[in-house]
């Protein structure tokens, strides 16, 4: 396992050690009473014309699960797997996987390294917020994806568009309230480390491993999906953000989007 992503691994275990109690905590009510709880409003659009009834779905980088299970739910499909570092986040996942009584079924494991079990698995993939950005070769990133896609299948990507690599944000030294949409770094290459912690999980500030991830242009995106057998269907952007970094919601900036292909 490269370095970096061992350092992921541990810090990400840490943060999820230290959650607050309220993380996680609306999963099971919100699946068992919403359709597709967790899922932006365009992105419920999307898959809502889906034909997701009795297909396999995968998702990389799954978190807590939170969001596989609310589409296997509503999508009514066959089962769900999802892949995820994190030992404790996975089995937290497989957890409400029984509780809400889903076929769903969480694995810890490093997504460069999935093997042949998972070949030709899915029908269907999300990709969701802050997955990209752990990755430094997206090229072999996408290359996984599509091994373990059937040929004709979906994905679909709901992630902080690229155009945001280029902002500040709140701790960083560059990071001015009065020009958010001010662009201080590189849109093309940026390693960023921290040890900041996750506070959008733990809700507190505290000296934590440390995280190592990368930005990526649009094209680096478009490029891997596209050598890797992607044919790109669609691409929608928003000026509304998704990761909850920044405070610049209908400013006309480009914050989010939606990027969906085929496999061919």
């Amino acid at each position: 396992m490269e370095k970096y992503i061992e350092g992921n691994k541990a810090a990400w275990e840490e943060a999820f050690d230290n959650r607050d109690p309220s993380w996680g905590a609306d999963i099971t009510e919100r699946i068992q009473k919403e359709d597709y709880p967790f899922f932006e409003k365009e992105m419920v659009d999307i898959l809502r014309n889906v034909d997701t009834k009795g297909k396999t779905i995968g998702q990389f980088c799954c978190n807590n699960g939170r969001e596989l299970l609310s589409l296997v739910k509503s999508g009514k499909a066959l089962k769900g797997i999802g892949f995820d570092i994190a030992e404790n986040q996975v089995a937290f996942a497989n957890e409400m996987a029984k509780e809400l009584n889903l076929p769903c079924t969480f694995e810890a494991v490093n997504i460069y390294d999935i093997d042949e079990r998972y070949e030709k698995e899915f029908d269907i993939v999300i990709i969701t917020i802050g997955t990209l950005c752990w990755f430094e070769d997206l090229n072999r990133f996408f290359k996984i994806v599509a091994k373990c896609m059937k040929p004709g299948a979906m994905i679909v990507l709901n992630e902080q568009h690229p155009c945001t690599n280029m902002l500040a944000t709140e701790g960083d030294a560059e990071f001015d309230p009065e020009h958010r949409m001010e662009c201080h770094f590189s849109y093309f290459e940026h390693k960023w480390t921290g040890n900041e912690g996750m506070y959008y999980m733990t809700l507190k500030k505290y000296r934590s491993k440390t995280f190592t991830d990368y930005t990526h242009p649009m094209s680096e995106i478009i490029s891997g999906m596209c050598n890797n057998g992607f044919v790109i269907t669609g691409l929608q952007e928003f000026d509304y953000d998704i990761s909850g970094a920044f405070s610049i919601d209908q400013s006309g900036y480009p914050l989010s989007m939606i990027l969906h292909g085929m496999k061919l």
